[in-house]
């Protein structure tokens, strides 16, 4: 009887990571797929609170879905032709910029060997080429950019997920012999997400503002650029913020010089001490937190799974199944040990 159970627990462990294993398999096939259903899903928990606003306000359902399309589809608009363009003119002054590469690396060259240390500008070329860092932030950008290519197909699922948001307590009620509970845990669910995803889509809107702003003070070429990508690397805390900051100093340091490099490196510690350790902590709690260790796993395996826009959007899904996770008992432990 008592290796009966044993197997039967291994059999148990075996059939969950063996079925874990499929799912992530098939995740990353129909990532081409998934990534823009993921996108509007985030899209229409964000766009959630204004759509039950307008129905408190007895506007029609149509016109309020209408509404929120269209301020979508205006502001996604802009942002693809602002960036676009300052994303094209930057590819296209990456040759331009590989000159003044070589010029900065023999500059550092010099001041080491000014310390009477012997290094060799091949091999810290080929270590350490702020090159392929602008070219890793182009293409991530350049990924972005096709996963939003399918414009129409996203706006039309954010529609379907907000048409059955708002019908979706209704269903629940007429599902369910006792749907206190599940209505109960549905808002908790999707009260703890949408809190997450909108304080962070403002705080990451926030982050990008300030940074262009401060770029642009500076004087280092395409400040709308590094202002999207601190918008976007916001969303993953503790090494987003750092990962988002390389490129400009890169570009800060082959454009201008060392003293600004110093002043672009020390606006992006202000900026990104004030919102992310003073500011997100006040607004989300400890209680929304991930361990620093979960958010680089996290990162490697979204962003092996759903390419360089998974890495984008690994901290909201991880947060989603850490919500998932809290609002049971039996997986509550998960939850914790996710934490900080």
């Amino acid at each position: 009887m008592y290796e009966q159970t044993n197997f039967s627990s291994l059999s148990r462990v075996l059939l969950t990571a063996g079925s874990f294993v499929l799912v992530v398999a098939g995740m990353r096939i129909a990532s081409p797929i998934l990534v823009p259903f993921l996108l509007a899903c985030f899209i229409a928990i964000i766009c959630a609170p204004a759509l039950y606003w307008m129905q408190e306000k007895n506007v029609p359902q149509f016109i309020s879905i209408l509404f929120i399309v269209f301020v979508i589809l205006v502001f996604g608009s802009l942002l693809g032709v602002v960036l676009g363009t300052s994303l094209n003119n930057f590819l296209n002054s990456l040759p331009e910029y590989e000159v003044l590469i070589m010029e900065r690396m023999a500059y550092i060259v010099n001041l080491i060997e000014g310390f009477d240390l012997k290094i060799s500008s091949d091999l810290l070329t080929q270590y350490l080429n702020p090159e392929n860092i602008m070219q890793m932030a182009a293409n991530i950008f350049t990924r972005l950019s096709n996963a939003l290519t399918n414009i129409f197909m996203i706006l039309l699922t954010v529609v379907f997920l907000l048409l059955e948001f708002s019908g979706i307590r209704d269903k629940m009620y007429r599902a369910f012999k006792v749907p206190e509970d599940s209505v109960a845990y549905m808002d908790t669910f999707v009260g703890s997400v949408n809190r997450y995803l909108s304080i962070k889509t403002l705080l990451s809107l926030t982050t990008g503002v300030l940074i262009y702003i401060f770029l642009k003070f500076v004087g280092v070429d395409y400040p709308l650029l590094w202002g999207c990508l601190a918008f976007l690397f916001n969303f993953v805390p503790n090494i987003g913020s750092i990962m988002a900051a390389i490129p400009p100093v890169i570009l800060a340091f082959i454009q201008l010089g060392t003293a600004p490099t110093l002043v672009t490196i020390a606006g992006y510690l202000v900026v990104n001490t004030a919102i992310g350790n003073l500011i997100e902590p006040k607004l989300l709690g400890k209680r929304l937190g991930l361990s620093t260790l979960v958010v680089f796993l996290s990162l490697v395996f979204w962003g092996w799974v759903l390419g360089p826009v998974g890495m984008l959007l690994s901290v909201p899904l991880t947060m989603v199944v850490k919500i998932v996770l809290e609002n049971s008992e039996d997986t509550k432990w998960i939850a914790i040990l996710l934490g900080p």
